[in-house]
This record gives structure tokens, sequence and C-alpha cells, in this order.
């Protein structure tokens, strides 16, 4: 079974950038098929990127443009580049990988 832990997140000014890590632990682990997602306070848990095993990504619109994810398959690390951030990217974000989901990570963007 996978286990996820996601670290970087934080408090940054809105125009700022962050980089979110995922480490995973676990015998079947692949950078193709993970993905980030947020929930903010009140909102429904919402896809931003999901990786493939060719190196690019899917990008939802909350995400296109601005964030990017990558990973090793190595280190078993995953990652979300997040630029450009806005106050409304507030949120706390979760790594995810088949069935398996991280604990999540604060993100705070201030005005």
């Amino acid at each position: 079974q996978v286990q996820l832990v996601e670290s970087g997140g934080g408090l940054v000014q809105a125009g700022g950038s962050l980089r979110l890590s995922c480490a995973a632990s676990g015998s079947i682990f692949t950078i193709g098929g993970t993905a980030w997602y947020r929930q903010a306070p009140g909102k429904q848990r919402e896809l931003l990127a999901r990786a493939n095993n060719s190196g690019g990504g899917y990008y939802t619109d909350a995400a296109k443009g601005r964030f990017t994810i990558f990973g090793d398959n190595d280190k078993k690390m995953v990652y979300l580049q997040m630029n450009s951030l806005k106050p409304e990217d507030t949120a706390v974000y979760y790594c995810n990988f088949d069935t398996a989901w991280g604990q999540g990570i604060q993100v705070t963007v201030s005005s």
C-alpha cells in the first residue's frame, strides 16, 4: 500500500511561488497517475493536475499556465510548482495516487 506525505506549504504573498513535495512509500508507485488536489474552506476538493508517464500532465483551468506537476520515479517524489499565486489559491493541498491520499498541507496566499 502506498503512503503519501506532503511538504512545502506555508504562507506566501500574492504573486509569489511555492513548490509542494509529495514523498511516496510502497512498492507500487509511478509518477504517471499521481495527482494534486486542493480543498478550500466550504468548497469541494478539486483536481488541479495529474501526471502522465511521458513527463507531462493534465491540468484543470485552476492550474493551467501557473502550476506544473513533475516528479522522480527513482526517488518516489512528485512535486507541484506553483507560480503567480493568488489569494484564491488558499486551500489545503493533497497528493493522490490511486486510492492513497496524503494528509494535506496548508497553503495560504496573502493579498
